[in-house]
């Protein structure tokens, strides 16, 4: 009893509100098998053929290419697509698709060499040896998107349902008119679906799967039943014909008794739904390896003369298909692009077919019947009884055609799914559909306007965010800036506040003792300047001896303050002198002279004892100085007879001519220094040796020491003649 019972759960059904039956139409294509069809030469392959943004391109024309070689490559809603065929890319251009606002699009022209060879391929047998990710990722790689025609990204909609999903329902109810692409892959192929059905199944960790067969397909469910045998993993369920049964909220309800909410996904009351064409490319992607590259599509209408199901290649141009098919355009010939209720009138027959094209319908004039005006709504209530979402067709007619989006929004216009039954049973023939459709695309458009200003309007206030922190961080780093500024100050005012008070508490003797310093080093840099240019008669000191008074000065000033050091500023004269810096400068001078004489060597006549002894402390340069100096004390003696100088000018006056003034004065105080020491023994020589004035003569050796004899010389005689005149007076 209890097992009757789980019997007639399992098998239970349910129905939902409104629907329609129109004309079927099934029997013109699907008594024939699938067929295949010579390939063209050309095909044209869209970049877009799903729910979501293109692939980036990885071909560039001229390039050679096999069947099933990615063409595009992406993540996400990014579904790559592949070669139909082998051969070579011509172009990358836009083309008109299969759209009805007849738009071109971004496609890659493919020309066939007629070869039709396969790529290398990596098939998998037993799929349970890969990971669930790993599935999900061939299938996203092979380009699976919805066959059944909403073309949203097969691995994406897995990837929301690896959790929660109890139920996986197979779409194979194929309600729209005409249509017969499932019923004939369902009869010849059922084999293959079954096993993408369990693909799926493993992949969601489904508990049940349900698939999903209308009525009126007695030979699809006949192939399904012998190719599942007796396994039960799968259930097949046998539901009414009535349209639109396929719709995926419609079928859940159907199945599981369960409704969608408003805004949400089948998901989130533990559903998943998929296409029954999906579940063979499921098949064909894991365990042969195969990317999409074909799928079964419907030639019908009264203006084919062979309508049937064939294989039709993605990018293949519709028109090729027709001609295969027998087509026989009629006067205002129309060919459709899926069903007559949900498809679309292409706008030429040149575009190509997509992943998403189910149907090509040729009808003629008297099955689509003749065109009636379109009159005022009767509000007979007609369209409310037959729409499947439970919507209010015509209030929403009225808030489209007046463009009151807020209203048409608030009456849940985004839950149409453009079945068509509201415009089907209209007596005013409205085009409810086509009105619906331009008002959910308008929303579209305001909420994308929305969304960018949305986000413009983040990015706005972000960056005047960033600019206030940055204006903040300024002005945090100018405030600790002028902080330390004002620090800085301080300490510079309270510097100069202590030099003043240490200015004002000098001592007098500290102040007294610092002005002989400055007077002394003033005096030291005069004697220097006089030394370096005036002549030895006219110098005022020895720059030596005022540079070691000067220092003897600091001494005594930097003693007198050791008691209270304080900050002396110095004046010009001691930035510009600098005693010890004078003392280098006259010891280079020495060490020039020394060299010099060295090159040049002086004999020196035989000189009495006391000459040997200053000889022996003194070199040649010095001796000749003193031997001048002693000729000058002995003309003194001799004041009674006065010496003529005047043949010596012009000899001095050429010999001026080649010593270097500042050397002369460096030696002219050499001199002086070492004539003190040679004053004792020239007092004692009474005549001047005939060697020595053989010395200091014009034809001497050394000519700079010979003009230092001269100069000396002259001095002494003229001091010598200031004498007698002294005494007459």
């Amino acid at each position: 009893m209890l097992n009757l019972f789980n019997l007639f759960r399992k098998e239970k059904l349910w129905d939902f509100q409104g629907g329609i039956h129109p004309p079927e139409m099934k029997t013109q294509s699907n008594g024939t098998p699938l067929s295949q069809l010579p390939l063209p030469e050309r095909f044209i392959i869209p970049l877009k053929q799903h729910i979501g943004h293109e692939g980036e391109i990885c071909v560039a024309p001229g390039d050679k290419v096999l069947r099933g070689q990615p063409l595009t490559f992406g993540g996400g809603r990014m579904l790559p697509v592949h070669a139909p065929t082998s051969g070579t890319i011509e172009d990358i251009a836009p083309h008109m698709t299969a759209h009805p606002s007849g738009l071109s699009e971004l496609c890659i022209f493919l020309r066939a060499d007629g070869e039709d060879r396969w790529t290398t391929l990596d098939p998998q047998p037993d799929y349970r040896a890969l990971t669930r990710e790993d599935a999900v990722k061939r299938i996203h790689d092979a380009g699976i998107a919805g066959l059944g025609g909403a073309g949203f990204p097969t691995a994406t909609k897995l990837r929301g349902g690896l959790r929660g999903v109890k139920t996986l329902i197979i779409n194979a109810a194929e309600c729209e008119p005409y249509i017969t692409a499932d019923d004939r892959l369902m009869q010849d192929c059922a084999a293959e679906v079954l096993e993408g059905c369990r693909i799926l199944a493993w992949v969601l960790q489904a508990e049940r799967v349900l698939i999903g067969v209308e009525d009126n397909k007695p030979e699809a469910i006949a192939a399904l039943k012998q190719a599942l045998g007796g396994d039960r993993e799968l259930q097949i369920r046998v539901i009414p014909t009535k349209y639109p049964s396929g719709g995926a909220k419609q079928l859940t309800q159907i199945l599981t008794g369960l409704e969608v909410p408003h805004g949400g996904r089948s998901t989130d009351i533990g559903v998943l739904m998929q296409n029954v064409g999906t579940a063979w490319a499921v098949k064909r992607a894991i365990v042969d390896g195969e990317p999409i590259t074909e799928r079964v599509v419907t030639l019908t209408g009264a203006a084919l003369a062979r309508p049937r199901n064939v294989w039709g290649r993605l990018g293949t141009p519709i028109s090729h298909l027709l001609q295969h098919a027998g087509f026989t355009p009629g006067s205002r010939q129309m060919v459709i692009m899926g069903g007559p209720l949900m498809g679309f009138t292409l706008p030429s027959l040149n575009v190509p077919l997509v992943k998403i094209s189910n149907c090509i319908l040729a009808p003629s004039a008297s099955e689509m019947g003749s065109d009636q005006e379109e009159q005022s709504c009767i509000r007979c209530s007609a369209c409310a009884d037959a729409c499947p979402a439970k919507l209010l067709p015509q209030q929403l007619f009225w808030y489209s055609q007046g463009g009151d989006h807020d209203k048409a929004r608030a009456h849940n216009i985004g839950d149409c799914i453009e079945c068509g039954a509201c415009a089907y049973v209209c007596p005013s023939n409205i085009p409810l559909v086509q009105y619906y459709r331009q008002e959910k695309a308008e929303l579209r458009a305001i909420d994308l306007e929305a969304k960018r200003t949305a986000e413009a309007k983040a990015r706005f206030e972000a960056r005047q965010a960033r600019l206030e922190r940055e204006k903040l961080a300024r002005e945090a780093r100018h405030e600790q800036a002028k902080q330390r500024s004002a620090r800085s100050d301080q300490g510079e005012l309270d510097a100069a506040v202590a030099r003043a008070k240490a200015r004002k508490e000098k001592k007098p003797e500290q102040e007294a003792a610092e002005r002989e310093a400055r007077h002394a080093q003033a005096l030291a840099q005069q004697a220097e300047k006089q030394a370096e240019t005036q002549a030895l008669s006219r110098q005022s000191g020895d720059p030596r001896k005022a540079a070691v008074e000067a220092a003897i000065a600091r001494a005594k000033a930097k003693k007198a303050s050791a008691t209270t050091p304080v900050e002396v500023a110095s004046d010009a004269a001691t930035a510009e002198v600098d005693p010890r810096k004078a003392a280098v400068e006259a010891a280079i001078a020495r060490a020039k002279a020394k060299k010099a004489a060295a090159a040049q060597p002086i004999e020196a006549a035989p000189a009495e004892p006391e000459a040997e002894v200053a000889k022996a402390d003194v070199d040649p340069r010095k001796a000749a100085v003193e031997a001048a100096i002693a000729r000058a004390k002995a003309k003194k003696a001799a004041a009674a007879q006065p010496v003529e100088a005047a043949p010596a000018e012009p000899e001095t006056e050429a010999t001026k001519a080649d010593v270097d003034p500042r050397k002369a004065a460096v030696e002219a105080a050499i001199a002086r220094a070492k004539a003190k020491k040679a004053a004792a023994a020239a007092q004692q020589a009474e005549t001047v040796s005939p060697d020595v004035e053989a010395a200091a003569s014009p034809d001497s050796a050394d000519p700079r020491k010979a003009a230092i004899a001269a100069a000396v010389a002259r001095a002494k005689a003229r001091k010598a003649q200031q004498q007698p005149s002294n005494t007459e007076e």
